[in-house]
């Protein structure tokens, strides 16, 4: 991943075994996450696979993380955060919530596309209200 056009967040990771901390690294073409030691990449979240043990998918599990978010409402921007909850099992299902001036609005499950999820959050905001930048296009 270039480092000049990564993108970091801080999220959560979640299977039966427990929970752990995790970084995930993103470029818009690949992912990068750390999680109990092996490090998964993928050209998305859904596609996360070890880097080595033979390549394994990422499944069985559930990922967590925030990314912050300007939205522009009047031509003034202020800033917002879209929590992300992603399940990997049998199938992958995304869920995005965008909390901002003291509401929260839900895409509900949105399969694996990004685009849509956010999209159908965009069409909850108010009249006039946007977000202020293009969001890192990794599909999930």
């Amino acid at each position: 991943m270039s480092s000049e056009s990564t993108e970091v967040w801080t999220g959560w990771y979640r299977d039966r075994l427990g929970a752990e901390a995790i970084v995930i690294a993103a470029d818009g073409s690949h992912v990068a996450t750390r999680i109990r030691g092996i490090e998964y990449t993928g050209a998305s979240f859904a596609a996360l696979r070890a880097a080595d043990e033979g390549g394994q998918p990422l499944g069985g599990c559930v990922l967590e993380w925030d990314l912050p978010l300007p939205v522009v409402a009047d031509g003034a921007t202020q800033q917002a955060t879209l929590s992300c909850l992603l399940t990997l099992g049998e199938r992958a299902d995304l869920s995005l919530t965008l909390h901002y001036g003291g509401a929260a609005f839900e895409s509900g499950i949105a399969g694996t596309d990004f685009e849509e999820a956010l999209a159908r959050v965009g069409r909850q905001l108010p009249p006039g209200t946007e977000f202020g930048r293009r969001l890192l296009r990794t599909a999930v």
